[in-house]
């Protein structure tokens, strides 16, 4: 996959630049609404790439499971250029099936666009990406790929858990608005089901957006500082309430945060990005005891780990 990555901004006329895919066809009746990082669907049916499908077996091919290799994604040699611009040079990356990661380091060092790249948002200058051995793009069809940007992008005239069921029903997966309910309450939005966008704060937008991309039930889940715009208290919770999920259904994920504390609370391993230009400069295997509460955070180990990341992030400025 070579060429030069594909920018986000703004559609203009019938085109949409700004792609992410959680579902194949969306209706028209869904399709003329711009909704940034969500639909990239105008004037007519297109899939969630901005492809004009020709056929089922236009994109469709078989995704092998993901018990079925040693690794769910797979980075080599990455390298990523915006005209003068080097984003990304030379990353190299496997991910278990199950394994939950953790990406950290300072601003502008490449996090989103590593994240992005993984997911097919952004072409690679040179070097491959693959989710089950396939190109991304497949694991996007398949509904087999969630996402939860920065910002919430849901849709403002559905309701919170509207919201939260669209991508499964746009997926073709079969409907499940009893969990999709669970979910809210876990995240403590159980008086706000019914709720539009426009009636939730910032906070509670962000996690129906969470609520909306683990009822997916994608095998792989791609998170960029998903917690960005929770205060603390509601931040730790809502780490503990992912964690519980993922200990639950152990989906892949890889979760970018500016938070030390989160990256280690979070993680089987923790990934450092430096910058100039952007690359994986270091790992740690966090190995603290599972299921995880808020009291690990006073543990002599936790402690220890944030200490450590902590320094070698500095050290790699």
């Amino acid at each position: 996959m070579g060429g030069t990555p594909r920018r986000s901004g703004r559609p203009t006329g019938d085109v949409s630049v700004e792609p992410i895919a959680h579902f194949g066809v969306v209706p028209d009746v869904e399709a003329n609404f711009y909704v940034p990082g969500l639909l990239t669907v105008h004037n007519g049916k297109r899939n969630a790439f901005g492809v004009r499908r020709r056929g089922t077996n236009a994109i469709v091919r078989k995704r092998r499971d993901a018990t079925g290799g040693s690794t769910v994604i797979d980075v080599t040699d990455l390298t990523v250029r915006y005209d003068d611009v080097t984003a990304l040079e030379g990353n190299d990356l496997s991910i278990e099936p199950g394994e939950f990661v953790t990406l950290i380091g300072p601003s502008g060092c490449g996090k989103t666009t590593l994240l992005r790249t993984i997911g097919g948002l952004v072409e690679p200058t040179n070097g491959r990406v693959s989710i089950d051995g396939e190109p991304p793009a497949v694991a996007q069809h398949d509904g087999n790929v969630g996402f939860v940007f920065q910002q919430h992008t849901l849709l403002p005239w559905k309701t919170a858990l509207e919201n939260v069921t669209f991508l499964r029903r746009m997926a073709g997966k079969p409907s499940k608005p009893d969990d999709a309910r669970d979910l809210l309450e876990s995240f403590g939005l159980d008086g706000f089901v019914d709720a539009h966008p426009t009636e939730l704060s910032g906070g509670m937008k962000q996690r129906v957006a969470i609520a909306r991309a683990l009822h997916l039930d994608a095998d792989v889940l791609l998170m960029d500082e998903p917690f960005g715009e929770l205060d603390e208290i509601t931040r730790e919770e809502m780490g503990i309430e992912v964690r519980s999920v993922w200990q639950r259904e152990r989906k892949t994920v890889l979760f970018v945060t500016h938070s030390v504390s989160e990256a280690v609370f979070l993680a089987d391993r923790c990934l450092l990005m430096s910058p100039h230009p952007g690359h994986i400069s270091a790992q740690f295997t966090i190995d603290l005891p599972r299921p995880r509460d808020a009291s690990i955070y006073e543990s002599d180990r936790f402690q220890s780990y944030v200490a450590t990341l902590r320094k070698t992030l500095h050290d790699h400025l």
